[in-house]
């Protein structure tokens, strides 16, 4: 059966969504520097000599796979686990050594709800502000500007614990910025909530970025990743990559494979025994192959298609979105297509 027919132009015109590339360069001088800083439990290595430097304004989103060690190397920055070695500064202060004098300098927002939930909203602003020690006069009207950026002037009375996850991470946010730090850590912050109240946590980033505030966030939601002006990936510890989604959609080199086979499941089943092929998503019908060599997979079965029971409908070239590049790295089909090059 020749596969010719039906051969797509390439599709999904590619899009970037950065926000902020105006404010990446506001400053000359890093905010954050990391110099192989590494945590080990025991003989688990959690985090492996990772460097990378953060400019004031840039939003940076930090992805990995669960138990990556996104969680650890936040914990870290924010001096409440001490580096097993290697180092790392904020706005030149040492992130263990000096991490008291740090703190009044970000915003930490956990992956897990953590404020006072039998408090109000209310309280919870003033405790924290109260806690950053701002006299009164100004701790009012932050309580007040808080209110209203995010929506909670309505619910200032209701207890934390009463909220819906929406509004409780808009109250999480609130706390961490009541102080006005000049970086916010925010670890998953959007994991759970519908699309409304993830847009509305984004557009709220947005403005605090132009500002100047630096946004260190960790999420599993690749279309978040693309409204990132840097993206950094981690695995088994190590940073194995970091720039501009753009750069890191072109670092795959190869559009992808995409075909139409039916029935859809069973031929993932298929494809994904061939070797020389990373992985095989289905994506609107569709089967996107990661490949060493989809021109040669193409080419053979075009001579000859050795699925019997599956049907062939035709393919397509597309470019990789921001989901391709998480898997590609994530799950180590770069790395074994660099190894296969013998790129280093």
């Amino acid at each position: 059966m020749s596969v010719k027919a039906s051969a797509g132009a390439s599709g999904l015109r590619e899009q970037d969504f950065s926000a902020c590339t105006n404010t990446r360069t506001q400053m000359s001088d890093p905010l954050i520097v990391l110099e192989s800083l590494t945590k080990t439990f025991g003989k688990t290595v959690a985090v492996d000599k990772i460097s990378m430097s953060m400019r004031k304004g840039e939003i940076f989103g930090f992805l990995g796979a669960n138990g990556a060690g996104k969680t650890t190397t936040i914990r870290m920055m924010c001096g409440l686990a001490r580096p097993t070695s290697g180092r790392g500064s904020i706005a030149g202060l040492d992130i263990w050594k000096e991490r008291l004098r740090i703190r009044s300098k970000f915003g930490y927002v956990p992956q897990k709800f953590s404020l006072y939930t039998d408090l109000t909203v209310l309280e919870n602003l003033r405790f924290f502000g109260g806690a950053y020690r701002l006299p009164a006069d100004q701790l009012r009207r932050r309580v007040d500007r808080t209110l209203q950026e995010m929506d909670l002037g309505s619910r200032k009375d209701f207890r934390a614990g009463s909220l819906s996850g929406g509004y409780k991470q808009l109250l999480s946010i609130g706390c961490a910025l009541i102080h006005e730090p000049d970086l916010l850590f925010l670890d998953e912050p959007t994991t759970g909530l519908d699309p409304v109240h993830r847009q509305q946590i984004w557009d709220m980033l947005y403005e605090f970025s132009q500002r100047g505030t630096t946004i260190f966030v960790t999420t599993h939601y690749m279309d978040e990743a693309e409204r990132c002006s840097d993206v950094g990936f981690i695995h088994e510890g190590r940073l194995i990559a970091k720039g501009s989604p753009r750069m890191l959609k072109q670092s795959l080199r190869e559009q992808l494979l995409e075909v139409h086979v039916e029935p859809a499941m069973p031929a993932m089943v298929e494809l994904r025994k061939i070797p020389g092929v990373y992985g095989v998503d289905l994506r609107s019908g569709r089967l996107r192959l990661h490949a060493r060599d989809p021109h040669a997979l193409l080419k053979s079965w075009n001579d000859h298609w050795p699925f019997v029971g599956l049907q062939w409908h035709g393919y397509a070239w597309v470019e990789p979105d921001m989901e391709d590049v998480f898997k590609a790295y994530s799950q180590g089909y770069y790395l074994e297509d660099q190894a296969k090059r013998g790129v280093r």
